[in-house]
């Protein structure tokens, strides 16, 4: 039986098991996803698991997308594009890093309706996400990216990887913003708050928070509260996946309303 896992830390809150061993059941794969706690001084060991074939693939989570970089054989363009990695596999006898966030958010933005082409994009946070976003965006068309994290440096990282978006305070976000993004990981814990001015950014943004579990964070139910649109990342989460089964097993699995109600049962 072929055996996959997603690493992070914290894990407790990824439903990548509960769809993956779905579609595996759906498809007739015999294959087992599980997840897995990792330190950072366990990520060698479990990665050469791949050449071992003790594992068919990994998916790479917060906070682990650009430090599982040096342990990969070879990066795929868009991995290389954003120096990101959150999908690895085997091939031939290589140990490949590709990143799915790319695909997996652009998707997640047009399913639900919403075209950013000559809009003003403000993104908090500054993790191994963002560039996948940066770049999608880009190729949407976006009119504008601003950025701030509480780290200065990271921003200043990710300036260098794309000369052409804004750092800024939070504090500072522009009356002509259209959609906020919450990239960080500030919201998988329940308390976990963004000290934003909600209310001087105004009405009518669209408000994005990658996080789907839980289902509305402080950030989106803020959002809410000053006549927002708000959404979470599930959809960005079931296209990243679904793009990494489609890699590691050349089937496309369905996404249907069953996937829906199966992701809503937490």
């Amino acid at each position: 039986m072929k055996k996959y896992i997603v690493i992070g830390n914290p894990i407790e809150h990824s439903l990548s098991p509960k769809l993956h061993n779905y579609w595996f059941k759906k498809n007739e794969i015999k294959a087992i996803y599980e997840k897995k706690l990792l330190k950072e001084t366990e990520i060698e060991k479990t990665i050469l698991k791949i050449k071992s074939k003790e594992l068919d693939g990994i998916n790479v989570t917060v906070p682990f997308k650009n430090t599982v970089i040096k342990y990969m054989d070879d990066l795929t363009s868009e991995a290389n594009e954003t120096k990101s990695v959150n999908t690895i596999y085997l091939k031939n006898e290589k140990i490949i890093g590709h990143n799915t966030d790319i695909a997996g958010f652009e998707l997640g933005l047009r399913s639900y309706g919403y075209d950013p082409k000559k809009k003003n994009i403000f993104i908090f946070g500054a993790g191994g996400v963002v560039p996948s976003i940066i770049v999608a965006l880009k190729k949407m068309g976006a009119s504008k990216i601003l950025l701030y994290n509480r780290t200065v440096s990271k921003s200043e990282n990710i300036k260098k990887l794309y000369s052409d978006i804004e750092i800024i305070d939070k504090q500072n976000i522009p009356g002509d913003t259209d959609m906020l993004i919450n990239a960080s990981s500030l919201g998988i814990n329940k308390n976990d708050k963004i000290d934003l001015n909600y209310e001087k950014i105004g009405t009518d943004k669209f408000y994005y928070d990658v996080i789907y579990n839980p289902k509305e964070t402080f950030f989106l139910k803020e959002a809410k509260k000053f006549g927002n649109r708000v959404e979470n990342g599930k959809k960005m989460f079931i296209y990243q996946a679904h793009q990494a089964f489609s890699i590691w097993h050349k089937v496309l699995p369905k996404i249907d309303e069953e996937v829906e109600r199966l992701l809503n049962e937490q």
